[in-house]
């Protein structure tokens, strides 16, 4: 939280909060969980980065708690706890993801939670917590689809272990129920759309925008995103969970990781999808450590101190500690090292998880002035339109400032949410570089320049005022779609 205000909003942040603006039970590319959380966010907290950064903040914090909580019932004593808890807290991939509003803040949380009632349930012999686990899953989907995969995982790993007689429970059919409840709006609202998610991700795929990896490379990404004095920790805790008879009824466990990771990893998805599960072998591996020193209890510190002081060297490159400047010349101290790549995008100067935080107030106050300097019959009927949801988020969210009216666009689900009765007599684009709206418009002009030097270059572009659309909009909004 100390760090919350440091820089700006990210696009994904604005977009969340516009689809808050929007509440439905579906969207182009995520479920509805997300909204709905940010919708609350606006109407108690509000809108400023401490309000919006409060509840992923909050939500690394459990995260760790869990990861402690799972190291106990792993038959992990006191330092195991300890470790396995200061474990998640440098780790790269998590210090960015719990900076931001969005619902891979939230999906660790889910996954480990998820586990962690299963672990629970076999330490405890008692099947009510497949009712746990349900709504865990159930919730979990309705903020991320891929909430599936440590379920799958989950009933794999106890179908291949003795523990499967768990699956036999009325319990288990009973958690089932609970799943397709809580998911079925968002079931409803896929097919009423023709399942939007799917055309998503397969053009997602196509783009080439994704880094997609082989085997190899993907799992040393693992190493990477996730810290490289940790890899050594969960490594030995899957080792723990297959073979230490310890760990005999937790195996199921060491399946299921191992089965999401491998899935994850034939699917080609990107490098830090799977950062997650990491939790679960955190503590694993803490507890094989806390059995392995038991009588050189010396040796623990020789672990711990590299964790910290690697934790300390890699959190400025992955959080806005420092100021962009000091971040420039910090990160060529690393010779340009960045620990995790969300997109085969350019990195220049700053990294793209960072570079999506800058540029977007300047981009709507330059379109401000176009948008007010035309004459007031003419701005009335003048449509703003983007090519990108950051760009029309930008608008929503910072529009209001300048007397802005709200956005429309191509991208995600501003397609479905449509034209808003503009016929594309007047438009003011973001992010074209004119050639499809010459095709179009009777006129085009350029009216601004957005160029914020530490924004992503795909977001420093001309701003175009066209005339005279043809057709008009609502005939030629289906060919618009942009997914």
């Amino acid at each position: 939280m100390a760090t919350a205000s440091r820089y700006g909003i990210f696009r994904d942040e604005l977009y969340y909060i516009a689809c808050a603006r929007h509440l439905d039970f579906g969207y182009v590319d995520h479920p509805p969980l997300i909204a709905l959380i940010a919708w609350i966010v606006l109407h108690t907290l509000g809108s400023s980065l401490w309000a919006l950064r409060l509840l992923p903040a909050l939500s690394g914090g459990l995260l760790v708690w869990i990861t402690a909580r799972m190291t106990r019932d792993m038959g992990g004593g006191r330092f195991a706890q300890a470790l396995a808890a200061l474990a998640i807290v440098p780790v790269p991939i998590y210090l960015i993801l719990h900076h931001w509003l969005t619902m891979n803040a939230f999906e660790p949380l889910f996954w480990m939670a998820t586990m962690w009632a299963a672990l629970r349930m076999v330490v405890r012999q008692d099947p009510r917590y497949w009712l746990a686990i349900g709504v865990l899953t159930g919730a979990g989907l309705e903020n991320k689809y891929s909430m599936a995969f440590p379920a799958l995982g989950l009933v794999l790993g106890l179908l291949l272990v003795p523990e499967r007689r768990w699956l036999r429970s009325s319990y288990f059919l009973a958690s089932i129920g609970v799943v397709f409840l809580l998911f079925l709006p968002n079931l409803v609202w896929l097919i009423q759309h023709h399942f939007p998610f799917l055309e998503f991700e397969r053009n997602s795929r196509a783009s080439g925008s994704r880094i997609l990896r082989g085997p190899i490379p993907f799992l040393a990404d693992q190493a990477i995103i996730l810290g490289p004095m940790l890899a050594p920790l969960w490594i030995a805790g899957l080792a723990w969970l297959f073979m230490a008879r310890q760990a005999r009824r937790f195996r199921f466990a060491a399946i299921a990781a191992s089965a999401v990771i491998v899935l994850l990893l034939i699917l080609q998805a990107k490098n830090y999808y799977v950062a997650p599960i990491y939790p679960l072998l955190f503590a694993a591996g803490a507890v094989a450590l806390e059995h392995a020193t038991r009588s050189r209890t010396w040796m623990r510190p020789v672990y711990v101190v590299p964790i910290v002081i690697s934790g300390v060297l890699l959190a400025p490159l992955v959080m806005p500690i420092l100021p962009v400047p000091r971040f420039l010349a910090y990160h060529r101290l690393w010779r340009g090292f960045t620990p995790v790549r969300f997109e085969d995008q350019p990195e220049t100067p700053l990294p793209q998880y960072f570079a999506d935080e800058f540029g977007w107030e300047e981009m709507a106050r330059q379109t401000a002035l176009a948008y007010n300097a035309l004459p007031p019959v003419e701005r009335k009927r003048t449509a703003i339109f983007a090519n990108d949801y950051g760009q029309a988020a930008a608008i929503d969210y910072f529009g209001p400032r300048y007397s802005l009216p709200a956005a429309i666009g191509r991208n995600e689900s501003y397609w479905l949410w449509g034209p808003r009765g503009y016929t594309g007599w007047s438009a003011i684009v973001l992010g074209s570089d004119g050639k499809g709206d010459r095709a179009h418009f009777k006129t085009v002009e350029p009216v601004g320049q957005v160029d914020n030097p530490y924004s992503r270059p795909d977001e420093r572009f001309t701003l175009f005022l066209c005339r005279g659309l043809t057709p008009e909009l609502h005939a030629l909004w289906p060919r618009l779609k942009s997914w």
